[in-house]
């Protein structure tokens, strides 16, 4: 089945996060250097896809589980922190991410109201997985709740969730290299709980 790898860094860039946490994290190899962790996560982010197209199947369930899951297999081989959820707050270009104090209750909540329900037959109803896929894409970006490799991340869910209801794998990447500007935007007007901007991403790109 052909698809389209999810791996472009929209993560790259300096976060904003206390004094003791700088650029390079630090991570299970020993890497000091920018070029050698980000090919460390390409290679976790490409198994990690590989892994969860392989075993996608009808008894897939889509929940914090699965997702932490995904994010655990991308990562665990650079971070110890992979699949947990992230301890401290960040902020980035001016933009401030939900605290890390209430990161439990907003991931229950998200799940209960936004992923859960992605589980239900969408047959012969792609608009409709578009919007819904749309505002989870938004919300959990905006929610960020992983110290790095939110974007990917969520990037690789998104893509799971419509392969898994489509059989089509989605070209994300595609997306956000052409209107990134537009991507940003849209997953800041989550925070008002407006995810029209992203839905109508979504629907040039699915």
């Amino acid at each position: 089945m052909p698809y389209h790898p999810l791996f472009v860094n929209d993560d790259a860039g300096k976060y904003d996060v206390p004094a003791n946490e700088g650029e390079i994290l630090p991570n299970k190899p020993g890497y000091t250097t920018i070029q050698e962790i980000s090919e460390a996560e390409f290679i976790g982010f490409f198994r990690a896809q590989e892994y969860f197209i392989d075993t996608l199947d009808q008894k897939t369930r889509f929940n914090l589980k699965y997702l932490y899951a995904l994010h655990k297999k991308a990562l665990d081989n650079v971070y110890s922190f992979a699949g947990k959820l992230r301890t401290v707050n960040m902020s980035k270009a001016g933009f401030s991410f939900p605290s890390a104090l209430f990161l439990p209750q907003a991931m229950h909540s998200f799940e209960q109201e936004i992923l859960l329900p992605l589980n239900h037959s969408y047959k012969n109803k792609k608009d409709e997985l578009v919007r819904d896929l749309a505002k989870m894409h938004a919300e959990l970006l905006f929610i960020h709740p992983f110290r790095e490799g939110n974007g990917r991340t969520t990037r690789l869910l998104t893509a799971m969730i419509f392969l898994y209801h489509t059989r089509s794998y989605p070209d994300i990447d595609g997306l956000l290299n052409k209107r990134k500007e537009e991507y940003i935007a849209a997953v800041q007007a989550a925070a008002l709980q407006d995810y029209q901007k992203m839905y109508r991403l979504f629907c040039e790109g699915f």
